[in-house]
């Protein structure tokens, strides 16, 4: 008899070495969120862009114009 438990799933891709069960989830997020400022642009927005600094060229144009 077979224990189901033991028997890798066909479908999981992560390999049987990878044991994450003494793992903290999110244990860092905070620190992260303090060293980083992401922002989303919707995709209408983010169409207009082929990177990411042209939008930062962009936006620093804006508020050069905005100062004056």
């Amino acid at each position: 008899m077979s224990d189901s438990s033991t028997k890798p799933d066909q479908d999981d891709e992560m390999l049987p070495e990878y044991d994450l069960t003494g793992g903290v989830r999110g244990k860092y997020v905070e620190r992260y969120r303090e060293g980083t400022n992401v922002v989303l642009l919707d995709p209408d927005v983010a169409a207009n862009f082929p990177t990411s600094e042209a939008v930062n060229e962009a936006l620093r144009r804006l508020v050069e114009q905005a100062g004056r």
